[in-house]
């Protein structure tokens, strides 16, 4: 059996799983004359569609598979099939490829997947008058010519039972395959649930994947804002820090200022103690200013009765002069007393100054050190009741 460099596409698809009307072969003829070309002609049916490892063999008669071909030739595709004469095709075998006895071949039209779609009527090689020759043979030769035909019955007999045993193992052969398609079945049916089990993962470790990718820009624009809002508050942070210094400067000058304030509160408190009792011995002198002029004014009244008027004249004199003393005497601790107390309004006035600027100082040292989350604490203030 010959065969060309390039092998066909084949398979053990057997004769009965085969169809063989979707290529026509035309013009075949019974027998073909031996060390000549053979031109194959076909036509393809409407529905047949040719692609490109598509073959035609010449099978001998009473082949099994399609691995069992003698010679071939490549398809040739059509440009357009849906010209009517691209339909009709041909190939040409040549004649150092074709059999060289007078067995039945046939042309069958294989795909690249490895079934016929096709055959032909059966042909022979041999000459176009062999039924016509005479042969003339001696006795011996006729002796010689039945042991070959007996010896030729007793090779038929044992290809026969050669052939019955083959027909055995293929019936095994089939029932083996059978069983095999059946699992390739079963295996494809599982690959196909992995393929879909594994598209789904794909899928789903896909989707993972972009939500991922999205997550990790999202983390990068926030880092990045981040990065910046950290920068602004760094900087805001060294603004804050020289403004707490300034703060903290400020603190201590009000501070001082707050200790001087105490200093100048206390001696005022002093001050304005012995202004209080000075006052209080003032309003006791006028008290008794006013004791000895209603004392006066009595004796007054008793020197003006008309017994005693020389007496009473002297002594009205001498108490006259002395109530002008004591008036000239009580107006001046009036004045006195007014300036006293004039002093003592500026002074309360002058504290309450000081009291105020004291709880002003309170207040900014609070506020100033509140932001930064320190605690307070306030200073002691003198009070002073009026």
């Amino acid at each position: 059996m010959e065969k060309t460099i390039e092998d066909p596409p084949t398979s053990a698809v057997l004769l009965d799983h085969c169809h063989f009307s979707q290529v026509i072969f035309n013009s075949v003829e019974k027998f073909y004359i031996p060390g000549g070309d053979v031109t194959c002609r076909y036509t393809f049916t409407q529905n047949f569609i040719p692609r490109q490892k598509d073959w035609i063999g010449i099978f001998r008669v009473g082949w099994k598979t399609v691995r069992e071909y003698y010679t071939f030739m490549w398809v040739t595709l059509p440009i357009d099939l849906n010209n009517k004469s691209a339909k009709q095709q041909e190939v040409q075998f040549k004649a150092y490829y074709l059999p060289k006895d007078d067995e039945y071949y046939q042309f069958c039209y294989v795909d690249q997947d490895g079934v016929v779609r096709g055959a032909s009527i059966p042909f022979q090689f041999r000459p176009e008058n062999e039924e016509d020759i005479l042969v003339v043979t001696t006795q011996g030769e006729v002796e010689e010519i039945e042991q070959h035909n007996k010896e030729l019955c007793k090779e038929n007999q044992e290809l026969k039972d050669s052939c019955v045993s083959l027909q055995k193992q293929n019936s095994d052969m089939q029932a083996e395959l059978q069983k095999k398609q059946e699992e390739l079945e079963t295996l494809q049916s599982i690959n196909k649930k992995l393929e879909l089990k594994v598209k789904e993962q794909k899928d789903y470790w896909e989707t993972e994947l972009l939500q991922l990718k999205e997550q990790n820009q999202k983390m990068s624009s926030e880092n990045e804002k981040m990065g910046i809002r950290v920068d602004q508050l760094q900087a805001q942070l060294s603004t804050q820090e020289k403004e707490m210094e300034k703060l903290v400067q400020g603190d201590q000058d009000k501070t001082k200022q707050l200790e001087h304030l105490k200093k100048e509160n206390g001696h005022l408190f002093l001050s304005l103690t012995e202004q209080r009792k000075d006052q209080k011995k003032l309003e006791q002198t006028v008290e008794e200013m006013k004791q000895n002029e209603t004392t006066a004014m009595k004796k007054q009244q008793e020197l003006m009765e008309p017994r005693n008027k020389k007496a009473a004249l002297t002594v009205e004199e001498q108490l006259a002069r002395e109530v002008e003393r004591l008036k000239a005497k009580v107006e001046a601790g009036k004045a006195c007393f007014l300036e006293k107390y004039k002093e003592c309004q500026r002074l309360h006035k002058q504290i309450r100054q000081l009291r105020a600027a004291a709880l002003e100082v309170k207040q900014d040292q609070k506020s100033q050190q509140e932001p930064m989350g320190m605690g307070s604490k306030e200073p002691a203030v003198s009070t002073v009741t009026g």
